[in-house]
């Protein structure tokens, strides 16, 4: 199997390629370069596997939740491939992926995942290990304020930018259920492309019309009085 994937939702720029259970992955921290790297580094490895697009079983994209520029741009290339390939499509979730990262590289099973979102919130989301080894959603992802996160009674590791952003409010909303955190995971498409891989194997592709970035805020660009009156609420 045959995967590419590609990643933008954050600071980091990503592009990984899955060939029968190996990973290739070009991986740079830029923010604001997404633009200029992402292609280079799909050229890149396509041209070291010697591979073109429509030799290809699917391409897996970093779906969001993350910057709202970002994930378009993740988006958009993975629309270009897919619609000139003929490809089928794998949505992954940015939450998921990051996840995915801590349970390959620790032996914790329970993940709290939260990213930075900016307007005083956190992507949120609680992730397991399933009997295969992949990260498996419990509840939903969610967008909200730190102090309203919900581990929902389990004990689990916590992992992301958000941990950075809003240590001492995690730590104290947790308490016990927190057996510790590590803030420097940033998703990478290694694991997008695993997980994508994992998706194909499942029957989890959609065509590339169907592959919608997810933005978990209803409303991505909020005006200055708009922030004001929610935070007053």
């Amino acid at each position: 199997m045959k995967i590419l994937a590609v990643d933008t939702a954050t600071e980091a720029c990503s592009a990984a390629l899955y060939i029968d259970g190996e990973i290739a992955e070009c991986f740079e921290i830029a923010p604001r370069e997404h633009t200029r790297l992402l292609l280079p580094m799909v050229d890149r490895l396509m041209a070291e596997a010697d591979l073109r697009p429509q030799q290809l079983d699917a391409i897996a994209f970093g779906c969001g939740p993350g910057s709202f520029t970002g994930v378009r741009i993740a988006t958009g290339v993975m629309q270009g491939i897919a619609y000139g390939a003929d490809l089928p499509v794998v949505p992954v979730s940015t939450l998921a992926a990051i996840s995915q990262a801590c349970l390959q590289k620790t032996a914790h099973d329970t993940i709290f995942t939260a990213v930075d979102a900016r307007m005083s919130e956190i992507y949120w989301a609680v992730y397991q290990r399933d009997t295969e080894g992949y990260a498996q959603l419990v509840g939903q992802e969610k967008v909200q304020p730190a102090l309203d996160v919900d581990a929902l009674q389990l004990t689990g590791y916590g992992i992301g930018s958000g941990w950075q952003a809003y240590e001492q409010v995690l730590t104290e909303c947790l308490g016990g259920q927190l057996i510790g955190f590590d803030a420097s995971y940033l998703p990478h498409a290694a694991q997008i492309a695993l997980l994508g891989a994992v998706g194909v194997q499942r029957g989890q592709t959609v065509p590339v019309e169907q592959a919608m970035p997810v933005y978990l805020r209803d409303k991505v660009a909020k005006t200055t009085a708009e922030r004001e009156a929610q935070k007053a609420s």
